[in-house]
């Protein structure tokens, strides 16, 4: 990851297991990437579904563009600063994808 880079991405699953909500920080700061459970206080992005949503993408069933179509996904933050970032986070979801594996 490029050391400039900073970014901080926030996932937030209202109904997650047993109700309860489930979020989820991913970070890019000097070259590394951090993820950790847990809420910030001002993320440059935040992404919001449901459990349903979030396991079809999580499981390949549905693609997140799709699922924003369709108003399953919501965005918020500053879109801006991540559309500046968009290779940087093609590469995290490379990275991920293998993890996922």
């Amino acid at each position: 990851m490029p050391a400039d880079v900073r970014l901080v991405v926030q996932q937030v699953v209202p109904d997650g297991l047993d109700g309860r909500e489930v979020a989820y920080v991913l970070e890019l700061a000097d070259g590394g990437l951090t993820v950790w459970a847990g809420r910030v206080a001002d993320p440059d992005l935040t992404f919001t579904q449901d459990r349903a949503t979030a396991l079809a993408i999580h499981r390949g069933e549905l693609s997140a563009q799709v699922a924003f179509m369709e108003g399953d996904l919501r965005l918020g933050g500053d879109l801006r600063s991540v559309i500046d970032q968009a290779g940087v986070l093609a590469a995290i979801g490379d990275v991920l994808a293998a993890a996922r594996a």
